[in-house]
C-alpha cells in the first residue's frame, strides 16, 4: 500500500484557472464507435487512464486497429466495419464498469466465445439486467459469480437485432452498451425502458456520439429508442474536457471561497455532470458562463435539498462541500451508487464521519447536518476503498481541515492520473502522490 498523501490546507480563497482532462465517458463511447466503423478514426483529446487504456485495449483484442499516442491525446482508429474478427477473447476489464457493460454487448455482434473478467470489486457488480437483455437478442450470456455479477461468458452466432426490453433504474451503462451495437445489427433494435431511469445525461450523450459516427437514433417519450441498422463511419472526432473531473475545480472555489475559471466546459457540454455548476450557484456560489469556460466563485455557504440522479458522478464531491455549509444537504435518489467502485452512500458516509461530520444515511442518498468546523470536524486519515471518485473528492476537505490524509492516492489513475499534480497547480502548491500520479 503507498504511503497516505497529506492535504495541504490553504490560508485563505484559492483563486486560479484548471483545465480537466478528456472526458472518460465521451472518450470510451467514441472508441467504440471508432472500433465499429467504416474506415479509420482520429480521436482528439483523448482522456489518458486506466479505463479508456483498458477499453482500447479489449477493443484491440477484439480486433480494431488502434494506435495511442496517450501522451499527445490522440488514437487512430482501424474500425472493423461493424464485425467482430476474432471468434474468441477473454477480455481483462479490470475496475473499468463500463469497458465491461459495452464490451459484453459489443460481444454480441460476434461468432464465437467471449469472457470478460475484472477485479475483485468487479466480480461484485451485478452485471444480470445486461445479461437478460442480450439473451432476448438471441445471445448466451452467463454471469460465472453469485449474483449476476462477472465474470460475463457470452457465446453468440451474431446478433440480428429487433426488441428489447432493459431496466433503467440500475445503470444507463446497460441500455448505452446495446444502443452503441445496435446499429451493427442486421435489423436494427427497438431499446424499451422499464424503471425510472437514473443517470439520463449518460444516454444522451451515448445518443450524440452514436450519430455523431453516423448512426440514427429516435427516442419516442424517453422510454423507447429506436435504431436503425447502418452502422458507423469513420471520422475526426473532438473529445471535451471531463466535466466529472471539472467538479474537483469547481468544489476548490466553493470550499475556500475562491473563484476558479474551467476552461474548455460550457453549457453546450454533451455531459450532464455540468450541472454540477448549477448545485453550487444554489448553495451560495456565483457562476459565470463563457463559450468554451464556467467560472465558480464565492462560499457555498447554503444547504441544499437536491436529487442528483443525473449527476451522480458528482455525489461525493457535493457532500464534501456540504461539510462547510451552515445548512443541512439532502442528497436524494442517488440509491444505484452503491454499486460504483465502492458503496458510494455507505463508504461516503463512514468517511466524512470520520472527519467528525454527522451524517444521516438513507437507503437512496445522505444528509449532512452543520458542523461546528474549528471544534468537530478534524483531522483523519480517510478510506478510499479503490475508488477514484472518493479519494479526489474527501482530499477536497483537507483545503479547510489540518490534518487529512489519503489513502491509495495513486488510485485516481482510474480516470485522472494527473490530479495531485492538476491540484496541485490551482493550490499554487506541490503535491506529490506516488509515481503513478
Amino acid at each position: 500500500m503507498p504511503e497516505p498523501l497529506l492535504i495541504p490546507t490553504v490560508a485563505g480563497p484559492v483563486t486560479g484557472t484548471a483545465r480537466p482532462p478528456g472526458s472518460k465517458s465521451i472518450t470510451n463511447r467514441a472508441l467504440v464507435c471508432a472500433a465499429l466503423a467504416r474506415g479509420d478514426s482520429s480521436l482528439t483529446g483523448v482522456l489518458d487512464s486506466e479505463d479508456t487504456r483498458v477499453m482500447a485495449a479489449g477493443l484491440a483484442a477484439l480486433g480494431a486497429g488502434i494506435t495511442a499516442d496517450w501522451n499527445a491525446g490522440v488514437v487512430r482508429v482501424s474500425g472493423t466495419g461493424g464485425t467482430i474478427p476474432v471468434r474468441e477473447a477473454t477480455l481483462d476489464c479490470a475496475a473499468s464498469g463500463t469497458t465491461m457493460r459495452f464490451l459484453a454487448a459489443v460481444c454480441g455482434l460476434g461468432v464465437g466465445t467471449y469472457r470478460l473478467d475484472g477485479t475483485t470489486r468487479m466480480r461484485q457488480r451485478p452485471i444480470g439486467d445486461l445479461l437478460t437483455a442480450l439473451r432476448t437478442l438471441g445471445i448466451d450470456a452467463v454471469a460465472e459469480s453469485p449474483g449476476d455479477c462477472p465474470p460475463v461468458v457470452l457465446r453468440s452466432a451474431g446478433m440480428a437485432g429487433g426488441t428489447v426490453r432493459v431496466r433503467g433504474d440500475t445503470s444507463s451503462q446497460f441500455a448505452s452498451g446495446l444502443a452503441l451495437a445496435a446499429p451493427c445489427t442486421a435489423g436494427g433494435m427497438q431499446i424499451e425502458f422499464t424503471g425510472n431511469l437514473v443517470s439520463l445525461p449518460y444516454l444522451e450523450m451515448t445518443r450524440q456520439v452514436l450519430e455523431a459516427f453516423g448512426a440514427r437514433c429516435t427516442i419516442t417519450g424517453q422510454r423507447h429508442w429506436s435504431i436503425p441498422a447502418g452502422g458507423y463511419i469513420g471520422r475526426h472526432y473532438a473529445i471535451e474536457p471531463d466535466a466529472s473531473a471539472a467538479s474537483y475545480f469547481a468544489a476548490v472555489a466553493a470550499i475556500t471561497g475562491g473563484r476558479v475559471r474551467i476552461e474548455g466546459l460550457s453549457r453546450a457540454s454533451l455531459q450532464g455532470d455540468i450541472a454540477f455548476c448549477d448545485a453550487l450557484e444554489r448553495m451560495g456560489c456565483v457562476v459565470a458562463w463563457e463559450p468554451n469556460a464556467v467560472t465558480v466563485g464565492g462560499l457555498a455557504s447554503r444547504g441544499i435539498d437536491i436529487d442528483m440522479n443525473a449527476i451522480s458522478d458528482t455525489v461525493p464531491t457535493l457532500a464534501v462541500v456540504a461539510l462547510f455549509a451552515t445548512g443541512p444537504t439532502t442528497i436524494r435518489n442517488v440509491a444505484h451508487v452503491r454499486d460504483k467502485e465502492t458503496d458510494r452512500i455507505g463508504d461516503l458516509v463512514r468517511e466524512l464521519r470520520r472527519l467528525g461530520a454527522d451524517v444521516e444515511e438513507r437507503a437512496d442518498g445522505l444528509t449532512v447536518w452543520p458542523t461546528d468546523i474549528p471544534r468537530r470536524l478534524g483531522a483523519a486519515r480517510v478510506k478510499t476503498y479503490d475508488d477514484h471518485r472518493m479519494a479526489m473528492s474527501l482530499a477536497l476537505a483537507g483545503l479547510r481541515i489540518a490534518g487529512v490524509e489519503v489513502e491509495d492516492p495513486a488510485c485516481v489513475g482510474k480516470t485522472f492520473p494527473g490530479y495531485w499534480r492538476a491540484l496541485g497547480r490551482l493550490l499554487g502548491l506541490t503535491i506529490t502522490a506516488t509515481p503513478q500520479t
